[in-house]
């Protein structure tokens, strides 16, 4: 049976910002994703570093984050065939000169714990002596199953009835009579509603609606893999970054990745790791810690894309009807999916905001679009 070409909504790209919001719209609408790999997730959200950290990032993001926690911790029957969420600390060092960053952490913080350098050498064996001067525990962080996640939003959005086309990049995309007609290599389609959701690209995507960009600007991540060999306890370490955020270590799959915590601007493009940007971050980790890295296992580089304030941009485009803006998720977006995509949903079908998002700390005016309108 052919696809139809009219949908109440399109939903332009698959990534865990796309597959979120549209497994809420597919509920009550007809709901398409389009999305250009021949993949769902190929650029950003395969290749996150998967942390739950709800005292990272943006006050919007907090806001999310922590009102995401529930979902992550009990999702619904059906929705994962395992945990989202297994539970692992963070460490925060401040090291020299970083003591303005502490206060920054300090007050967007929330149930953080200062422990003596004792305690932080119990929890952090090979945290170097006197490379810090002050130490925060974050107990209520844990990794994030990215692969998981995403899964369960796609099976989630294709049980409701949407549908999802790969190797479907949009080529054009004009306004005529009311309606969003995109050409793609997979068929022509139509919709009501646009809901951009093309991390990277979103500002590629705008221009081609004939929408004023936003100015989004994709930074590149580079991270590196290490062994752990012969590093008792290694496993069970805590994420450990500086309040600076210059490097960030944590355990993952009986290894351990590390990164400079780059964040290089680039054009949209498939990312990869920057040698120089993943030697830095090893260089700091040996600084911090007594871990020897005498080779590299693997690396990978991903996008994390960003507004100019560095919140997401997320509503109608208050000068082209029907276009939606969900994008600049900066490297949040994975943590902060389940709130996010909830919020968008209900400002998609113009209905009442979630209240525990409000309740979270959410100001609107923090993320329309119409800021940079």
């Amino acid at each position: 049976m052919p696809m139809s070409a009219h949908f109440d909504i399109i939903v332009i790209g698959a990534g865990i910002a796309g597959a979120s919001v549209a497994a809420h719209l597919a509920e009550t609408r007809r709901v398409l994703i389009l999305e250009m790999e021949d993949r769902p997730g190929f650029h950003t959200t395969g290749r996150s570093a998967a942390t739950y950290e709800p005292n990272y990032g943006p006050p919007p993001m907090l806001a999310f984050t922590r009102a995401s926690r529930d979902f992550v911790v009990n999702p619904p029957p059906g929705f994962a065939d395992g945990p989202l969420l297994a539970p692992r600390a963070s460490l925060f060092l401040e090291a020299e000169g970083q003591q303005a960053f502490t206060e920054t952490l300090l007050k967007l913080g929330a149930g953080l714990e200062e422990l003596t350098g004792r305690q932080a050498g119990n929890i952090y064996p090979v945290l170097r002596e006197g490379y810090a001067s002050r130490f925060f525990l974050d107990p209520n962080t844990g990794d994030i199953d990215v692969d998981l996640l995403h899964r369960g939003y796609l099976k989630l959005f294709k049980s409701r009835g949407g549908q999802l086309l790969t190797n479907a990049t949009a080529e054009t995309i004009e306004r005529i009579g009311g309606k969003w007609r995109i050409a793609t290599p997979q068929g022509v389609f139509e919709s009501a509603i646009l809901i951009n959701a093309a991390g990277a690209w979103g500002d590629l995507v705008a221009k081609k609606a004939g929408v004023k960009p936003i100015g989004l600007q994709p930074k590149r991540r580079s991270v590196g893999v290490i062994p752990v060999d012969g590093i008792a306890g290694a496993a069970d370490f805590p994420t450990a970054t500086d309040v600076a955020e210059t490097w960030y270590a944590k355990p993952q799959s009986g290894k351990m990745i590390v990164s400079s915590a780059d964040a290089t601007p680039v054009d949209p493009h498939d990312a990869y790791a920057d040698d120089m940007a993943i030697a830095e971050g090893i260089e700091r980790l040996m600084t911090a810690t007594t871990i020897e890295v005498t080779r590299l296992d693997h690396s990978w580089g991903g996008l994390r894309t960003f507004a100019p304030d560095d919140s997401p941009v997320i509503g109608y485009d208050q000068h082209a009807e029907g276009f939606f803006w969900l994008v600049g998720q900066g490297g949040y977006g994975i943590q902060s999916a389940p709130a996010l995509s909830r919020t968008a949903a209900a400002m998609v079908m113009k209905e009442k905001l979630p209240q525990d998002v409000m309740d979270a700390g959410l100001m609107l005016s923090d993320i329309l679009p119409n800021r940079f309108q």
